[in-house]
Parts: structure tokens; C-alpha cells; sequence
């Protein structure tokens, strides 16, 4: 019996240093990617022809498949410029590319060589290998290669599926027919794992068979045995080195150590022409940051034009990201997720070592941007870009006011850098609500007014209502605070947004706003808090409501919003964007109310678990 568990536990020692290995290579091999934070999606074909919807428009029978493949012969790529295409993707300050190798049209876009394949060399009217250029000047500026690749091929005769409505046979029936199509799309990998060595395959399109018909572990090794170091994503049969939510930026951080929100500038992933709805570049900023905070990657998408030119929007977009990336690059690259919610209104990131905490700020204000719950000692705090100092007003053990000159402010994101004396320690201790004498009396010293009402809507955010128990009715009218040294700016603030005090309740969870909130008593009217003057449109992330009106709180002014990457094919709702007029802001702290269809409902998504491809 002894020599049987002597046995076990030198085999589970054994599996355990193994797994622990695996482990390490596998970190070791994702590091580029880890550091990398941006990558440009490129999703170049011949359905840029007529702007319709890459592939997808003749599966759906929105158009027949023959009319489709007419678009080759007017895809001619007569001003493909594959420098110009790395210079702006260097200029925006990505570390990587993934371009479109072939779509499910089946059209390559390399001179492949295998038997029925239709290439843009062979079929189109450029009659060029448009990857092999492209590669090659990538790899010239040192950046990661990326080669997108669908599984399904609906141009394939050998492929069973051939539209929506259509299959040409069934596999079980016709084996030799799939095996015939197997080889194909396994020899097309071959011939790019060889002709380019790739970094990165970014495989799409798995849901249309399982594991076993598509013989992903003879993918894998054929990949595998070109570069040991290939990085797969997770949709080559739900696992890979990286996880890849689509078009929605989650709500809160993946649990997968490694993932990258794909997402595109407008509504559109190839180049649609009359799809004039852009983001701006203050929101895609904004979504670089959301996605470094989380500790994961952006891959923004462009749609090149058939004739190879790229749209000026599109151009700007990666123009003014690569301002904003230049001028933070170490709030950026390199980077991990940020600390909790709750130490700082804003997005945060940390150093590798921990010993730097960056504060993504997204809003201007001449209030202070207020830090909490810092254990760990503070020896310098600075802007990045420019190394402008910080004034620090220290509170007490843990917690600051930064004050940040207004000329210091970026046009879009401030970041600024906290350095410490260690790896930061934050505080485990809950704050004590704030009083009703502390928030309205007045002090001698300096004005305290703006850090009450942050703590109050804290507070509020959090489900503890002081003005429960006190004189305070809807609409404001007649409220005294019962403080007699009172402070007229808190006492006019709280009677002018009475509304979002009177009997409402903790607000939605953190993630879906980044701001404090709170919930009416019937849970259909949502309070936002809003700090300062921000730089762009506010946020929501996740509300699956529909929005009745939107208006400012003491004030009934109407604003008017826009929802951004909602699918119909998808459950997951688009983000909601709200500008607010620079005229209608509080001095001290602006609140929104949203009048919801119904109870506020909330979106969370779960990214999937994902598993190394080793």
C-alpha cells in the first residue's frame, strides 16, 4: 500500500511540474501578444465591390451566389499600396495585423496553388497575390503577423454547406467528398504556414462542425510544426490561446488571462459605402482604454476599398489614435488590468511590477479627481506626455485629491501616472458613509463641497441613502438640512437633484457605467452621476432596455442618444452614447435621468473559458 501512494505521489509531482511548464511556455509565448493592447483587423474582398455584407449576403440569399462572384471582376486593387497600409497601421500605434487571408466566399486572396481554389491572382481583375506584399512589409516594420482564415469555404464544391437554405450533401453519407474538402482547406494552411510563418492564425467560422469533422488537432500540428510558437484564437473549435468576444466590449474583466475585443470603426466589417455610422475617434480611444484596464487587447477593423485605398474616415480614426498612443505609450503598452472599482472614477491600469498605477481620466474638471483606499505610500504623481507635476492634497492615511491645471487636460484621455514605494496595497477597510452634518456644513478651510457630494453619490451608488430619515421631498421644494452652519452650494445642489435622492435605491452594478448610479423605487428611471466636462459622449455598457427619454435632472433639458455595434444577430445590446451640452453641466456634479421601457435589465457577458493549443 505504501509503495502504491509513493507511487501516486511521484506521478501527481509529475503532472503537476508538467502542467506548471506548459504554463510557463505558454505565458512566455502570449507575451508579445499580452503587451501588444492594439492590433488592426483588416478585412479586405471582393464584396467590397458592391458594399454588401462580406460573404454572408449570398448564404442569406440576400443576393445569388453567381451575382456575388461577379464582384471579382471588378475588385482590381489598381492602388494597393501595402507600404502606405503598415505605415498607417505603425502610425496608430498597433503592434500587430490580421488580415484577411480568405473569407467564407472562398476567395484567396494568395496566389494558392491548390486545385478548385479561386484566387484574386487567378479570378479577379487585380491578378495580384495581395497577402504576400502585405506580409512582407509587416514583418520589414517589425510588427506581428496575423492571417484570418475561414474554416467554412461556401464557394467550395467539396463543402457540404453551400447557403442558408442549401446543403450540397451530407458528410455522413458522402465521406470521401469531405475528406476531399479537408485536404483542401488543410493544404491552403499549409501553403500559408509556409509561404508566411505567421504569429498569429485567427480562425473563424468553427460553428459549423465539431472538433472531429474539422480535425482541429491536425490543424494544430500542422501549424505547430512550422513555428512552435503559433498563437491560435479560441475559434478553431472553442479553444486556443485567446478568448474573442465580438463587437460588444465586456461589461467586466474576461477571466481568461488573454482575450481581445474585435470591433469595428462603423457598423461594418468590409467596406460599405454607405455606412456612415463612425464612431468617433474619442470613443475608439475610449475603447482602447476599456480594453487595457481589463488587461486585454483591441483589434479595431478597417475595410479597404476593392480598389485598395482605405476611407478617409478610417484613415482619421487611426491618425488620431496614433496621437493619443505616441504621447501615453507607457500607459499602455506593457500594462495590466487596474484595481477595483471603487478607489477611482475612471478606468486604470497597472505596471508589470505593480508599482505604478495609471489613471485613465476621461473628463476635465478644476474639482480634483478624488483616489481612495491607497495603502501604499505615493512618491510622485505626473501626466503623461508632457510630465507636468500633480497637486496632491492628502486626506488622510489612504485617500487623495488630485488637482490636474486645466491646460494639462488631453483632448481625449489623461493619463495619469502614480508612482509608489512598492507594489500597491490597497485599503480592505469599507469608508463610512458620509453624514448629513458633514456633507452640509461648512468649513473654514478649503472647499470641500465637490468631495461630499462624490462621496455622497458614492454612497448612493451603494444603496446608503442618508436623506431617507430626513425632510426631503421629490421635487425639492421647502427641504432644510436641519445643519446650521449649512453650505448653501451642497444645500442648492441636493434641492435642485432632489429627484435622484427621494427614495431611490443602490444603482446598477459596476462595469455598465463609469460613474456612480442610482435606481428610482419602481426601477425604471436610471440616475447617472457625471463628473466634470467629459472629453466625448458618456457610456452604457450592457442596458438591454429601451430608452424612453433621457433628460437632466433639475434642469428637464432632453438629450438625445445613439446606440453603437448593436446585431441583430446578437443578444448582446449595443453601448449606448450620450452627449451632454457643455452649458448644461453642474458646477459641482451633473445628473441624467433615463426613463427606461420597463425595469432596467443588464447584460453581463460571460466570455467563455479557453484552453492552450500546446
Amino acid at each position: 500500500m505504501r509503495i502504491l501512494k509513493c507511487i501516486f505521489a511521484i506521478l501527481l509531482f509529475i503532472n503537476i511540474n508538467l502542467l506548471a511548464q506548459e504554463r510557463t511556455d505558454h505565458d512566455r509565448k502570449m507575451e508579445w501578444f499580452s503587451n501588444a493592447k492594439l492590433g488592426i483587423f483588416i478585412h479586405w474582398g471582393i464584396y467590397s465591390v458592391n458594399g454588401i455584407s462580406e460573404s454572408w449576403s449570398f448564404f442569406n440569399n440576400y443576393i445569388n451566389h453567381d451575382a456575388y462572384m461577379k464582384q471579382l471582376n471588378s475588385f482590381n486593387a489598381q492602388k494597393y499600396n501595402p507600404q502606405e497600409w503598415v505605415n498607417l497601421i505603425q502610425e496608430s500605434g498597433a503592434k500587430y495585423a490580421v488580415i484577411t487571408s480568405k473569407h467564407h466566399d472562398g476567395v484567396a486572396l494568395w496566389d494558392s496553388k491548390m486545385p478548385q481554389a479561386i484566387t484574386t491572382v487567378n479570378h479577379s481583375a487585380a491578378k495580384k497575390d495581395l497577402i504576400t506584399p502585405f506580409v512582407k512589409h509587416l514583418k520589414q516594420a517589425g510588427l506581428k503577423t496575423g492571417l484570418y482564415f475561414s474554416l467554412p469555404d461556401w464557394s467550395n464544391p467539396d463543402y457540404d454547406v453551400f447557403t442558408r437554405e442549401r446543403k450540397r450533401y451530407d458528410i455522413n453519407k458522402e465521406p470521401k467528398k469531405w475528406d476531399a474538402f479537408l485536404n483542401y482547406y488543410h493544404n491552403q494552411l499549409k501553403e500559408l504556414s509556409t509561404q508566411y510563418n505567421p504569429d498569429l492564425l485567427w480562425f473563424d467560422g468553427d460553428w459549423e462542425h465539431n472538433a472531429q469533422e474539422w480535425q482541429t488537432d491536425k490543424v494544430r500540428s500542422l501549424l505547430k510544426a512550422k513555428n512552435q510558437n503559433i498563437i491560435i484564437n479560441s475559434r478553431l473549435d472553442k479553444h486556443g490561446d485567446y478568448e474573442t468576444p465580438e463587437q460588444g466590449i465586456p461589461v467586466f474583466k474576461p477571466n481568461n488571462k488573454y482575450w481581445e475585443l474585435c470591433y469595428t470603426m462603423n457598423d461594418s466589417w468590409g467596406y460599405q459605402p454607405y455606412d456612415n455610422h463612425y464612431k468617433s475617434s474619442n470613443m475608439i480611444i475610449r475603447t482602447l482604454v476599456d480594453c487595457i484596464s481589463m488587461g486585454g487587447n483591441l483589434l479595431l477593423d478597417i475595410g479597404p476599398k476593392p480598389d485598395g485605398t482605405i476611407a478617409p474616415e478610417q484613415v482619421k480614426i487611426l491618425k488620431d489614435l496614433g496621437r493619443w498612443t505616441k504621447k501615453h505609450a507607457e500607459g499602455i503598452y506593457e500594462t495590466q488590468a487596474g484595481i477595483p472599482d471603487g478607489h477611482f472614477e475612471g478606468k486604470t491600469a497597472l505596471s508589470k511590477n505593480k508599482d505604478i498605477l495609471y489613471l485613465y481620466v476621461d473628463y476635465k474638471t478644476k474639482n480634483g479627481i478624488v483616489l481612495t483606499g491607497i495603502k501604499s505610500k505615493i512618491n510622485k504623481v505626473e501626466i503623461l506626455g508632457n510630465g507636468a507635476s500633480v497637486n496632491i492634497k492628502k486626506l488622510n492615511e489612504t485617500d487623495y485629491i488630485l488637482h490636474v491645471n486645466e491646460s494639462d487636460f488631453d483632448k481625449d484621455v489623461t493619463v495619469i501616472k502614480v508612482s509608489l514605494n512598492q507594489a500597491i496595497q490597497l485599503s480592505e477597510e469599507k469608508q463610512q458613509a458620509i453624514s448629513v452634518e458633514t456633507l452640509f456644513t461648512k468649513t473654514q478651510q478649503a472647499d470641500m463641497s465637490n468631495y461630499n457630494l462624490s462621496k455622497l453619490s458614492s454612497d448612493l451608488n451603494s444603496g446608503t441613502n442618508i436623506f431617507k430619515n430626513i425632510s426631503l421631498v421629490a421635487d425639492g421644494l421647502g427641504f432644510k438640512s436641519g445643519v446650521k452652519n449649512f453650505n448653501p452650494t451642497v444645500n442648492d445642489w441636493v434641492i435642485k437633484n432632489a429627484e435622484a435622492l427621494y427614495q431611490t435605491k443602490a444603482g446598477i452594478p459596476t462595469g455598465h457605467y463609469s460613474g456612480n448610479t442610482v435606481l428610482s423605487a419602481d426601477n425604471q428611471t436610471l440616475y447617472l452621476f457625471v463628473e466634470g466636462q467629459h472629453t466625448g459622449p458618456i457610456a452604457i455598457k450592457g442596458l438591454v432596455n429601451n430608452i424612453s427619454r433621457i433628460r437632466i435632472v433639475g434642469d428637464g433639458t432632453m438629450l438625445s442618444h445613439e446606440i453603437y455595434n448593436k446585431l441583430y444577430w446578437s443578444k448582446i445590446p449595443g453601448a449606448v452614447y450620450i452627449d451632454i451640452p457643455k452649458d448644461k453641466l453642474d458646477k459641482q456634479l451633473t445628473v441624467v435621468a433615463l426613463l427606461l421601457d420597463g425595469p432596467v435589465k443588464l447584460y453581463r457577458e460571460k466570455v467563455g473559458a479557453i484552453e492552450s493549443n500546446l
